[in-house]
């Protein structure tokens, strides 16, 4: 079991790092080479710059019981596919029961947009999604180790 993060606007990257050393976890990051990480811990791995080219690299990347770390639905799906299990940066879990929702809900907030619709921003980072993510995580760790 590995942690992979899709490092492309990730926020709580030092909650992922501390379960990963916490449960001696390898942990991988990827990023675009648009941004700068530092880990004294994970391996940063850069790949070119490009629309889905960091959701490729981590889906291709994953194998059974790794625990992705995304918060774009399509990267979370493909790797449920392949016997992986995922968790948004705000610690929500996306499993086989509620994928297919929340795509359904992006597919139709991208028609609305496309449409000339606007929707609020996403809301601040609050201390409850960071407990949320290393609770959730350290129970996907728990479970699956």
């Amino acid at each position: 079991m590995r942690i992979i993060v899709d490092g492309d606007a990730c926020p709580g990257l030092n909650i992922i790092e501390k379960v990963s050393k916490e449960n001696e976890l390898g942990m991988i990051i990827f990023c675009s080479i648009d941004h700068i990480l530092r880990s004294d811990y994970a391996d940063i791995r850069y790949v070119d710059k490009g629309s889905q080219a960091v959701d490729i690299k981590v889906a291709n990347e994953c194998k059974k019981n790794d625990i992705i770390v995304s918060q774009d639905y399509g990267v979370a799906a493909m790797v449920l596919a392949k016997g992986a299990h995922a968790i948004s940066p705000k610690g929500k879990i996306f499993d086989n029961t509620n994928i297919d929702a929340l795509l359904s809900q992006r597919h139709i907030a991208a028609k609305i947009r496309r449409g000339g619709g606007k929707f609020a921003n996403p809301k601040k980072r609050t201390f409850e999604d960071d407990e949320r993510l290393y609770n959730n995580l350290l129970k996907l760790v728990l479970r699956y180790k």
